[in-house]
């Protein structure tokens, strides 16, 4: 039996889309300015979480640094919302200042609070 959206589950589709609008056009800063809760938690797989909006801004601003050329954010799948939480597949693709071609596949998992994201989680493949 398939349960109808809530509001808030409405209101999360759409940031989720939002956000995913961003990366597309490469403008990752953006979003992260725009979504992140202050006190965020980010997590790289199972790495230690990168906490704080401004923490994680400055990680952030380091990787963009070594990117010379940036081939794409595509979402494969989602997103998808059940209660508080996004989900959605993505490929990005990129070349660092080194030659390397980076090909990251992955599922987002984010966790949102008053409209901003508190806890994000990126599985890698």
């Amino acid at each position: 039996m398939e349960t109808a959206t809530t509001v808030l589950e409405q209101e999360l589709l759409t940031k989720a889309n939002e956000v995913i609008a961003l990366l597309a056009e490469g403008k990752f800063i953006e979003a992260m300015e725009e979504y992140l809760d202050d006190n965020v938690q980010l997590f790289e797989g199972n790495n230690p979480a990168k906490i704080g909006k401004d923490f994680s801004l400055a990680e952030e601003r380091k990787l963009l640094n070594t990117v010379v050329a940036f081939h794409g954010y595509n979402v494969i799948s989602g997103p998808a919302v059940k209660n508080d939480v996004t989900f959605y597949e993505a490929v990005m693709e990129f070349r660092t200042n080194d030659g390397t071609e980076h090909k990251f596949e992955q599922v987002v998992r984010t966790k949102w609070k008053n409209g901003k994201i508190i806890n994000e989680r990126y599985y890698h493949a």
